[in-house]
């Protein structure tokens, strides 16, 4: 009994501290930007493109020197100084190329708008403004006397805008650059007809008269950007990943985080063969992927104005003798975190839909969600119906909890006569009612058993739906057009709460007093509390909650306790 009480003494005292944290974000003081993301974008717009000082950092050896004018340390300097805008627009990507560079500097997704009331504004995964965010890569030339178009170099095109023509499945952008020595490099992106992967191609011609050697870099600049808040309470992650495998220790590295505040402290420094790295947030990502049998150095920048960088950089250099030409690249992902597709890129790049701890419930949860959804054609009804089978695999279990807490109602007039015999001895209370739940066989903690069932899988659900990108603005019926946020109108919370208020009446009632108000007035804590989730996991635990009534009732009835 002892344990029961500090159970759900824990589980109002985790509610109030939710709702207050809820109430913060919602209700409470808002954040005012720091100064030095206000004088970093005045920087931005006053100097021209002219060089801010980075943070120095040792350099490493085997790598360009830092510091060096062709190192990344320095390549990461500019403040977002532009030439001339490229519009690239294919079916699923809206595109803004810089001739500076050759960077992508916007990206929009036309598949996926901002919200479901704004059907023709799609949502913006990099961009600049007060949440910059842009895609560099370059070349760094691997002697003081040869030139490389690193992003600081200023490219021409044939065009201002290009399209994906109907019928037409694969759009090319040439953007060339050439050396006063003589060096040509064209810098292509490959762009493909429903695909949010795009090729990245370098193509140099070294009519210089000499050899050319030199290295090829990538990487994702942003900056740095709270955390965003979740649906309901927890936070999701917005930061930089990684993957890879490191042959110098012949670990496999699956997947990495390194977030703004690793950053901050120090610089990222491992040479890995192939992986990735990528910029993630709530249900997108930016990844940079070189061959998988590449060599590279994963490093971090960062740079006074808040502005941070991940990226890659060739262990190897490329030699072209003159004359002769060479070609190498990488690919990019700019989209959505879609598993199925992610799997198919690159190994492990799936990972980075992140359900945390819950991942081993989570994925098979998720598996088995999307093959409903693929029967009935609704997320809404696949939740219903993963719900139903939910409460299947575990109605033996449940069965046996209830059986038991239906004898403890029974028993609730032979209760009463103890504490009336007892009066306040309350010790003397307790081991009679001890002695007679050992004689009857019941458990009176049978009536956390099946709450304590499902947590975990409410835990998972709860990421599945937080994370994956194939539930955001998935719709069910009447007003629920997005079940991936909270419910406009509040019904399924209060559904919610009254179906725990069902089930609490079918319990035994507790014989603490305090303990009975407590689970009294649990049910109406716990609908507050899930006004802030989405309303699919609400949807989940009051379909659940009905399941649950129908059999404990059953149950209870047979058994001849109501």
């Amino acid at each position: 009994m002892e344990l029961r009480n500090m159970f759900l003494w824990a589980a109002l005292g985790l509610i109030l501290m939710l709702m207050y944290q809820q109430w913060q974000v919602d209700y409470g003081p808002q954040p005012v930007a720091t100064s030095s993301q206000s004088q970093s974008a005045d920087t931005s717009a006053s100097n021209n493109g002219a060089p801010s000082a980075p943070v120095q950092r040792p350099s490493t050896p085997g790598a360009p020197v830092a510091g060096s004018s062709d190192s990344p340390a320095s390549l990461i300097q500019p403040a977002f100084a532009s030439e001339k805008r490229i519009r690239v627009r294919t079916d699923v990507l809206d595109i803004e190329l810089d001739t500076r560079g050759g960077d992508i500097r916007q990206a929009l997704l036309p598949k996926y708008p901002v919200a479901v009331d704004k059907p023709d504004e799609p949502f913006r995964l990099m961009g600049e403004g007060g949440d910059s965010f842009i895609a560099q890569s370059g070349l760094v030339a691997g002697g003081a006397e040869m030139s490389a178009p690193n992003h600081h170099a200023v490219y021409t095109t044939s065009q201002n805008e290009y399209s994906l023509a109907d019928g037409s499945d694969r759009l090319e952008v040439v953007m060339s650059w050439q050396s006063q020595d003589g060096l040509q490099v064209n810098k292509t992106y490959t762009f493909q007809r429903g695909s949010y992967l795009i090729d990245i191609r370098f193509d140099v011609v070294n009519n210089t008269g000499k050899g050319w050697q030199g290295y090829m870099y990538r990487q994702l600049q942003r900056s740095e950007v709270e955390t965003e808040g979740g649906i309901g309470m927890l936070p999701t992650y917005t930061g930089g990943v990684y993957s890879g495998y490191d042959k110098g220790i012949g670990e496999n590295v699956p997947y990495e985080k390194w977030d703004f505040d690793d950053m901050e402290e120090k610089d990222l420094n491992r040479h890995l063969t192939g992986g990735w790295t990528a910029m993630i947030q709530h249900y997108f990502l930016v990844a940079m992927i070189p061959g998988q049998e590449e060599k590279n150095r994963f490093y971090s920048l960062k740079t006074e104005g808040n502005r941070y960088a991940i990226g890659m950089i060739e262990d190897e250099q490329h030699r072209i003798a003159s004359g002769t030409q060479d070609s190498f690249g990488y690919k990019m992902l700019i989209g959505p975190k879609d598993q199925d597709m992610m799997e198919a890129i690159a190994p492990n790049l799936q990972l980075t839909v992140d359900y945390g701890f819950t991942t081993i419930i989570a994925e098979p949860l998720f598996w088995v969600l999307k093959w409903i959804y693929s029967l009935v054609g609704n997320w809404g009804w696949a939740i219903v119906v993963m719900t139903i089978l939910l409460k299947a695999a575990f109605y033996k279990l449940q069965a046996k909890s209830f059986h038991s807490m239906a004898k403890m109602r029974k028993l609730t007039p032979r209760i009463q006569q103890l504490k009336d015999r007892y009066g306040d001895d309350k010790q003397k209370l307790q081991q009679a009612m001890m002695e007679m739940w050992k004689t009857e066989k019941v458990n009176p903690m049978s009536g956390c058993l099946p709450v304590l069932i499902q947590m975990p899988i409410f835990l998972a659900f709860y990421w599945v739906l937080l994370e994956s990108v194939e539930l955001r603005q998935a719709d069910w019926i009447l007003w629920y057009a997005d079940l991936s946020i909270r419910d406009p109108y509040y019904v399924l919370p209060i559904l919610m709460g009254v179906s725990m208020f069902i089930q609490f009446k079918l319990n035994p009632a507790p014989a603490d007093p305090i303990q009975a108000k407590v689970m009294m007035f649990m049910p109406v804590m716990l609908s507050v509390l899930f006004f802030f989730f989405p309303a699919g996991l609400v949807l989940y635990w009051t379909v659940n909650n009905i399941l649950q009534i129908i059999q404990q009732y059953i149950i209870t009835k047979r058994l001849g306790a109501i």
